[in-house]
C-alpha cells in the first residue's frame, strides 16, 4: 500500500512539473501578450497546485499535520492568478483604444456606415 501511495505522489509530482514546464514554455514561446498571458496562468497554476497537493499529500502519509504555509499557498495561488491575469488583460486592452473597433452609433461609428445599435426591448422611449 505504501508503494502504491509513493508511486501516485511521485506521478502527482510529475503531472505538476510538466503543466509548469508548459506554462513556462508557453510564456516564452507564444507570440501575443493575451496568449503569453493565458499560457502561465492556466498551466502553472495547475501544475503549482498538484506539487502542493502532493506536498501535502506527502506530509500526511509522514503522519505529521498539513502545513499550514503550504495550504494557504494554495489559497494563495488560486485567488490571486486568475485576479492578477483579469487585471493584466484589462490594462493591456485599455493600452490598445486605438486599435480596437468603434462602437456602433458613435460619430467614428458613422463615418465607417456601421450600422446603428439595436434598440432596447425594454425601453419606452
Amino acid at each position: 500500500m505504501i508503494t502504491f501511495i509513493q508511486i501516485s505522489l511521485s506521478i502527482l509530482l510529475m503531472i505538476g512539473c510538466f503543466f509548469i514546464l508548459v506554462g513556462a514554455l508557453g510564456l516564452v514561446r507564444l507570440s501575443d501578450f493575451f496568449k503569453r498571458l493565458h499560457a502561465p496562468t492556466k498551466a502553472s497554476t495547475l501544475g503549482v497546485g498538484c506539487v502542493l497537493a502532493g506536498s501535502v499529500a506527502y506530509h500526511i502519509l509522514l503522519g505529521e499535520d498539513p502545513q499550514p504555509r503550504e495550504l494557504l499557498i494554495t489559497v494563495f495561488l488560486f485567488i490571486t492568478a486568475p485576479v492578477s491575469a483579469h487585471l493584466m488583460a484589462k490594462a493591456a486592452l485599455s493600452l490598445m483604444m486605438e486599435s480596437r473597433p468603434k462602437l456602433p452609433g458613435s460619430e467614428a461609428a458613422k463615418d465607417e456606415a456601421l450600422p446603428p445599435p439595436a434598440a432596447d426591448p425594454d425601453s419606452h422611449a
